[in-house]
C-alpha cells in the first residue's frame, strides 16, 4: 500500500498523543467537569495544527465546546470529505477499574483509559491519517479536502448538534461524512458498520400516598406506587419478547430475506460474545430473530435504572411516596423518538392503577436511527481501503448503540459511512475501557488509502 511502512515510526508519537488527551477527564454529563471538557476541546485544537490543519477553531454550542477544522486539497476539484467524532467521555466509576480511568495505562497491545476506544482513540487514528496521507500526496496538502467536527456532547445525547449543524451548514458542506466511532467484528475480521440505531428516553415518576407510611398500619390497605411501577415495566414486553407500546411496531421497517441471510452468513460467535462482550451468561429477545438481528436491527426497550423507598442498612418498614425508572428505547429505521415517547406516555396512561399517579419526563430530542445507503461510492471506497489493508473481504454489519449520525445526513444532505476500528471487548461505556494499539494504526493507513482512492476516482 501507499503509506504502508510509515506507522512503525509514527506509533511513539500516536501513544504520546493519545495519552496526553484521555488524562484529561471530558466528562461531559457531570456538570464538575465542564472545564475540563473545555480542556478537551482545546487540546484538539492544537493537536488538529500539529498534525498539519491550517484551520482549527473552538465552536461555541450553548453547552459544551465543539472543534472545527479543515484542511484544503491541493486539488480545489477534489471530493470534500467531513470526518465526525466526540471528545466527550463517559462518566466512571473509579472503584471498578483496575488501573486509573484518566491514567492510562499500557498492557502489550492494550491501551487502558476512558475514551481509549470511544471516541478519542479514533479520533487520534484521523489525526494521523491526515499526515499519511498528505505525505503520500506530495506533503503540499491531502488528496481530498479533510473537514474536521469533534463534538464535545456526544456521550450527553448531542443536545445542541443539529442548532450547530444548521448555523454553520454552509463551512461544513462535504461530500460525505465519516464517522470512526464504531467497531469492527474482531481483530483479524474486518468489517464497516452500514446503520445505528436511535435512541428515545425517558424518566417515569410514579407517586402514591404524600409521603412514606408504615407499612404495617397501612399495608394491604393503600397503592403502594413501588408495586404500581413494576407492574407497568413488567407489561412492557409479552411472552414472546415483543413491547408492548401501543404502535411501537408500526414504523418499523422489516427485514427483507436477503438482509436476514447476510447477517446470518457473519461469522458470530454468541458464547463467545456472551463471555467477552455482554458478560452475560443468556442471549433472551423478541421471538423469532436471532441474538444479531435483535441487538442491531431490531428494536428494544430496557430499564436503565429504577429505586424507591428506604436503599439504607438495616430495616425501614415504609410504604413508599413514590417510585422512579429510567427507561430507554433503541430504535430502527424508520421509527421517530418522539413518536415512541408519545406511545410511552399513552402506555402508561392507560394501565396505570387506581390510587397512584404518573409522570413520563422525555430525555430530550432522542436520535434517529441511520442507515448508509449501499450504493455510495464512498462505502465502496472504503470497503476498498480497509479491505486492502487488513488483507481480508469486509464484512458489512449494524450497530445495536445511537450516535447524532442521521442529524448529519439530513442537514448536510450527504451519506454518513462509519468507518471504525474498536472491537466489540474494548468495554466501551464501562470500567476498564480499553484500545487495541494495532488495530487503530493500521486503521490509520486504511483510512489515508481511503483518501488517496477517493482523491484518484474523484479525478476520473
Amino acid at each position: 500500500m501507499v503509506v504502508r511502512g510509515a506507522m512503525a515510526a509514527a506509533e511513539s508519537d500516536f501513544l504520546a498523543e493519545l495519552g496526553s488527551w484521555l488524562r484529561i477527564p471530558s466528562v461531559s454529563a457531570r456538570p464538575e467537569y465542564a472545564m475540563d471538557v473545555r480542556r478537551s476541546a482545546e487540546w484538539l485544537c492544537e493537536a488538529l495544527w500539529r498534525a498539519g490543519f491550517p484551520v482549527a477553531e473552538l465552536w461555541e454550542t450553548g453547552g459544551h465546546p465543539s472543534v472545527f477544522a479543515q484542511w484544503p486539497a491541493a486539488d480545489p476539484d477534489a471530493p470534500v470529505i467531513l470526518v465526525y467524532g466526540h471528545h466527550d467521555v463517559q462518566p466512571v466509576e473509579a472503584a471498578e477499574w483496575d488501573t486509573p480511568p484518566f491514567d492510562p495505562v499500557r498492557h502489550g497491545d492494550e491501551l487502558f483509559g476512558r475514551g481509549a476506544a470511544d471516541d478519542k482513540g479514533q479520533v487520534v487514528a484521523h489525526l494521523f491519517a491526515a499526515r499519511l496521507a498528505n505525505a503520500a500526496s506530495g506533503g503540499q496538502a491531502p488528496p481530498v479536502t479533510l473537514k474536521v467536527l469533534v463534538e464535545g456532547e456526544e456521550e450527553s445525547a448531542s443536545p445542541h448538534l443539529a442548532d450547530l449543524l444548521r448555523t454553520h451548514r454552509d463551512r461544513l458542506a462535504c461530500d460525505a461524512v465519516i464517522v470512526s466511532d464504531t467497531p469492527m467484528l474482531g481483530p483479524e475480521t474486518p468489517s464497516i458498520c452500514i446503520g445505528m440505531r436511535g435512541l428515545a428516553d425517558c424518566e417515569i415518576d410514579v407517586f402514591g400516598p404524600e409521603g412514606d407510611i408504615h407499612s404495617g398500619s397501612f399495608g394491604g390497605g393503600v397503592p403502594n406506587p413501588a408495586h404500581a411501577l413494576a407492574e407497568l415495566i413488567a407489561q412492557m414486553h409479552d411472552d414472546k419478547g415483543r413491547v408492548t407500546l401501543p404502535g411501537f411496531y408500526d414504523r418499523v421497517r422489516p427485514l427483507s430475506d436477503d438482509e436476514r441471510a447476510e447477517l446470518a452468513r457473519l461469522p458470530f460467535d454468541e458464547a463467545r460474545w456472551l463471555r467477552q462482550s455482554a458478560r452475560s451468561t443468556a442471549a433472551i429477545g423478541e421471538a423469532g430473530f436471532s441474538t444479531l438481528e435483535r441487538i442491531w436491527v431490531r428494536p428494544a426497550a430496557e430499564v436503565n435504572g429504577l429505586w424507591s423507598g428506604y436503599t439504607g442498612p438495616g430495616s425501614k418498614t415504609i410504604i413508599p411516596r413514590g417510585a422512579h425508572a429510567k427507561i430507554s428505547f433503541r430504535l430502527v429505521a424508520d421509527q421517530q423518538p418522539d413518536e415512541v415517547i408519545s406511545s410511552f406516555r399513552e402506555f402508561v396512561a392507560d394501565r396505570l392503577p387506581t390510587g397512584v399517579r404518573a409522570e413520563v419526563r422525555g430525555g430530550g430530542p432522542g436520535l434517529r436511527p441511520c442507515l448508509t445507503p449501499a450504493d455510495s461510492p464512498v462505502l465502496q471506497a472504503a470497503i476498498r481501503a480497509v479491505g486492502g489493508v487488513f488483507g481480508a473481504d469486509v464484512l458489512l454489519t449494524r450497530e445495536g448503540g445511537s450516535g447524532p449520525e442521521a442529524e448529519l445526513a439530513d442537514v448536510l444532505g450527504v451519506p454518513v459511512v462509519f468507518v471504525g476500528f474498536g472491537l466489540p471487548d474494548d468495554r466501551i461505556h464501562a470500567a476498564n475501557e480499553r484500545v487495541v494499539i494495532s488495530r487503530l494504526l493500521k486503521g490509520a493507513e486504511a483510512l489515508a488509502e481511503l483518501w488517496l482512492d477517493l482523491a484518484e476516482r474523484g479525478r476520473g
